[in-house]
């Protein structure tokens, strides 16, 4: 106490801890995300609940909850949670954490220990917990963000249970957000702060399914709104980029699709690239987006180029796969294809015109000849009666009529000029030909 002092110094005061770590669930029923593990009748699901965990390794991106649920473990299981460091912590803190543990068992408490990125220990320093894991010291949970098979001693991983985290859906974080916006104990509740659900989805996809990073979004956008509103310019602010919103069931929605969908029917690759860049920025569904594509390469391209549909079927396997943002490369990738692919929509309108004849003409009785006898009463009835096989005919090829009678010669498709349909037209005269002089 200085000369000039006037009373007792008033207490520190104690900071709140980051959003993130305030809003750690506190039991399994708040955990969102990792269904496949965790939801009713899962593997580890069932092994928490039956108490008999056994070592495990929990591998998945930053953010999805491997440290929460290491803990909840700890908590459910009535075990102590230790937890463990691999870039702050070498053998000999291993050792004193063991031999603590060890204490722990023979008073009859089970001990979890919580490894963070395990995969930065070195060979020896993995091997050390081996004993320890073997007797039933220790519960170890290891959890890392790089694949263990690669990363985790063999010894180790043997004696392991291995469980794939994955990123968290752009729903799944939002319902995280909405649900740190109203509580009033954890969260930020007691800023009575709304938010529309456009904005928390920005910052849901900005996040890239890590939790954490969207928490911290949240936080800082919180801290610069004002009025009682999270605001547009506070949630760009936090995470470092223009907010581009837009009604997903309104006008804009469908004006920025049928840009996108032009323009690659324009085979112009950069205005295609331009709308969809719009559209990922403004978090548009990226499923969504590849439906769309598909469409395109089925109405647009069709048979000019078959391996359009492939791009666009891929693309759409690599989003669901990836996520976002490394899915997104794919939709770029598929857009660009379909921009530069040969254009026909000759097949589309092929079934169109069939389509057509089905709604206007009569339903017309398969020919018998067409129809599988798969009864000895049916082939007395005439059923495939005159049906020519076309592998016993020289390039298996037939003049068998497969329309009904009525139908005779109609023609659906008409090929175009472009593409791999010049080469399909060209197959087309020839077997026209072959089946009776038709061109």
């Amino acid at each position: 106490m200085s000369l000039f002092d006037t009373g007792p110094p008033e207490p520190a005061k104690v900071p709140k801890s980051p959003l993130a770590d305030r809003m750690r669930p506190q039991s399994l029923e708040e955990f969102v995300g990792q269904e496949h593990i965790l939801g009713p009748g899962k593997p580890l699901r069932v092994r928490i609940e039956s108490g008999d965990l056994g070592s495990a390794i929990l591998w998945g991106p930053p953010g999805t909850g491997k440290t929460t649920l290491a803990f909840l473990v700890a908590r459910i299981t009535q075990c102590d949670f230790v937890p463990f460091s691999a870039v702050l912590s070498g053998i000999k803190e291993i050792k004193e954490v063991m031999a603590q543990a060890e204490r722990t068992r023979r008073l009859g408490r089970r001990t979890v220990l919580f490894i963070d990125e395990i995969h930065r220990f070195n060979k020896a320093q993995q091997d050390a917990f081996l004993p320890y894991v073997e007797r039933g010291d220790v519960t170890l949970i290891g959890a890392t963000t790089e694949n263990p098979s690669f990363e985790v001693i063999s010894a180790l991983l043997s004696r392991a249970q291995v469980y794939a985290l994955r990123a968290l859906t752009v729903p799944e974080i939002v319902t995280l957000l909405r649900r740190a916006l109203t509580d009033r104990e954890r969260g930020l509740g007691d800023v009575d702060l709304t938010a529309a659900d456009s904005l928390l989805e920005q910052i849901a996809i900005h996040s890239g399914g890590d939790a954490r990073a969207a928490y911290n979004a949240l936080e800082s956008a919180a801290a610069a709104s004002a009025g009682g509103e999270l605001s547009k310019q506070a949630v760009e602010d936090a995470i470092q980029r223009k907010v581009l919103l837009y009604d997903k069931a309104g006008e804009e929605h469908f004006n920025l699709i049928s840009a996108l969908h032009k323009s690659v029917r324009s085979s112009d690759p950069d205005a295609a690239l331009y709308w969809l860049a719009r559209m990922l920025e403004a978090g548009e569904d990226r499923l969504y987006i590849a439906r769309r594509l598909i469409r395109m390469a089925i109405e647009d391209i069709g048979l000019a180029d078959p391996r359009a549909l492939e791009q666009a079927v891929a693309a759409m396997q690599t989003v669901h796969f990836l996520g976002i943002p490394e899915g997104d490369q794919a939709l770029a990738q598929a857009a660009i294809y379909l921009s530069l692919a040969q254009k026909s929509d000759a097949a589309y309108q092929a079934l169109n015109r069939a389509q057509q004849e089905v709604r206007s003409g009569m339903p017309e009785p398969v020919p018998m000849h067409l129809r599988n006898p798969v009864t000895r009463a049916m082939k007395d009835w005439g059923y495939g009666e005159g049906y020519q096989h076309a592998h016993q005919f020289e390039d298996a090829v037939t003049d068998m009529a497969c329309l009904p009678p009525s139908l005779g010669g109609r023609r659906f498709y008409f090929p175009s000029e472009r593409g791999l349909e010049r080469r399909i037209a060209e197959r087309l005269a020839e077997l026209r030909k072959a089946r009776g002089g038709q061109e």
